[in-house]
């Protein structure tokens, strides 16, 4: 009798952790009504790109962006929009002010450039001879210059070359697509070529000739450099190395292909080639990152502390005004809350937005937010939160539709998500996948078992768009993110209103996890 109660206790609480509900046809209809008959997505484009601007981490520009997202926040019915302090940030604040490149010889030609973010500043308007540089392989390629860079612009190596495509610009995840990504990656067979080996030492040693070429051009006297980018990229990573107290570093200025590439050929040719240069940019001793977070508070006497997270990231690149990457998440979590409180829904657990910073440098927003409030990394120790957690719903993959959802190898989710997702197959939330995505900010979470998850979405013009001065209002598809937001509102209520929640992966965290990032 004692086996057959303990037997059937276990099956009761097995039952109880994969109990999913499904809430009613008619909430889901008064959600996608209000998405679509009712949304701000129109209204919240303009504001978080065109108004907001450019928002570089600890940037005066993302200062001012969170003031007026807080204030968006509060006109939207949220409850206790504020501004969050998440972690330090040694390099600081850096804003452009102002920005004129040009070709002068053998003529005319004003470029479209920006400047390499914390770069330093010409003195004024400053006029050179521009000095190709072929190659930086080693200590020999360096010394070809030595004592050749005083007053000269420096143009480095260009090592991309252009090449034509024929396939559209922005495409739609075919059935096919979708469907091989409902497989479960771990089974997958691995076969073919293997991978090159990283060579780590090489690599360390080419940045080491790197670094002496920069050190040796700015002791020269040269006035800036400028590199290339194919896609016009303006990030080269992340930005120039330097940290609040370090001396102003030299200029330097990103150039679109086209551009760099005209300078290369014609100084091959032995033409002489000159340029004006006048940038100015700023540095603020700015040394922390900021989130910016919202709320509709729960109900329940018992799980109103629990917490459904949904979020995306504030920041942004200086060279446009973050359209795609990512105002179009910002914008989606934002109107999902919006859709929820204007139907007077009170949910049973806290429904939370997060718009994190700097997750460009390396998802210093929600690291920050998580060290706060869930786990500290140091001691090994989960926090109060830690246990509140419920779900976490980021974006961060442009402005296209969401077709599905990734899932981090967590089979315990997958329930939840089918029995949630049933409502919203006709908006084309189809594919519940298994597989794991990376580099954005559920990375933060997920790395500690918690449910956290990123969505899967057509991926529109996205290499033309992330990181360049192309990335502005023009690149958001509103219609798919009137869809996505009704996705976002409804997964969010399921969440918040289910008697069971998503399960942690098991076994996570570990002692002495660290941080991906």
């Amino acid at each position: 009798m004692k086996k057959l109660f303990i037997a059937a206790m276990a099956m009761a609480c097995a039952s109880q952790m994969s109990a999913q509900t499904a809430l009613s046809d008619e909430l889901a209809f008064k959600i996608k009504n209000e998405a679509f008959a009712n949304s701000t997505i129109d209204e919240l484009a303009e504001y978080m790109t065109d108004l907001l601007g450019p928002r570089l981490a600890a940037s005066q520009g993302k200062l001012r962006s969170e003031e007026l997202v807080a204030k968006k926040m509060t006109e939207m019915g949220l409850s206790n929009a504020r501004i969050e302090r998440a972690t330090d940030f040694n390099k600081g604040g850096w804003d452009n002010t102002k920005n004129y490149v040009a070709m002068t010889a053998p003529y005319y030609c004003s470029f479209a450039a920006n400047p390499r973010a914390w770069s330093g500043s010409t003195k004024g308007m400053v006029k050179g001879e521009v000095v190709y540089v072929d190659a930086l392989n080693s200590e020999a390629d360096i010394e070809k210059y030595k004592g050749k860079l005083a007053g000269k612009i420096v143009l480095l190596p260009v090592t991309q070359t252009y090449q034509i495509s024929f396939a559209p610009l922005a495409t739609r995840l075919t059935d096919e697509q979708l469907a091989e990504m409902e497989l479960d990656s771990r089974a997958a067979v691995t076969g073919g070529a293997a991978r090159p080996a990283y060579d780590r030492a090489a690599m360390m040693k080419l940045r080491e000739v790197q670094n002496k070429f920069t050190a040796m051009v700015k002791s020269e006297g040269a006035l800036a450099v400028i590199r290339t980018s194919g896609t016009f990229n303006v990030t080269s990573g992340n930005g120039v190395n330097y940290k609040i107290g370090d001396p102003e570093p030299l200029p330097e200025i990103t150039l679109p292909l086209e551009d760099g590439g005209r300078m290369a050929r014609l100084l091959k040719r032995g033409e002489k080639v000159e340029m004006e240069l006048d940038v100015q940019n700023v540095f603020t001793n700015n040394a922390q990152i900021n989130n910016v977070v919202a709320e509709i508070p729960g109900t329940d006497p018992k799980l109103k502390n629990e917490v459904v997270l949904v979020g995306a990231h504030l920041d942004s690149w200086h060279g446009g005004t973050g359209g795609a990457d990512n105002s179009s998440g910002c914008m989606v979590m934002m109107e999902a809350l919006r859709i929820i409180k204007a139907l007077g829904i009170s949910p049973r657990r806290t429904i939370r937005v997060a718009l994190w910073g700097g997750e460009e440098q390396g998802l210093y927003g929600s690291r920050g937010y998580l060290e706060n409030n869930l786990y500290t990394y140091d001691k090994d120790k989960k926090l109060p939160g830690y246990d509140n957690f419920a779900l976490y719903l980021n974006m961060d993959n442009g402005s296209g539709r969401f077709r599905g959802i990734y899932l981090e190898q967590n089979d315990l989710a997958v329930p939840y998500f089918k029995t949630w997702g049933k409502a919203i197959e006709s908006l084309g939330f189809k594919t519940v996948s298994l597989r794991k995505t990376g580099s954005t900010d559920h990375v933060t979470f997920d790395q500690i078992g918690l449910p956290a998850y990123q969505f899967i979405q057509d991926r529109l013009e996205y290499s033309r768009t992330y990181h360049t001065n192309m990335d502005t209002y023009e690149r958001l598809s509103l219609d798919d993110l009137k869809i996505d937001a009704a996705m976002v509102a409804w997964l969010a209520l399921s969440a918040a209103q289910d008697d069971a929640r998503v399960p942690f992966k098991p076994g996570l965290p570990k002692k002495g996890t660290k941080p991906l990032y």
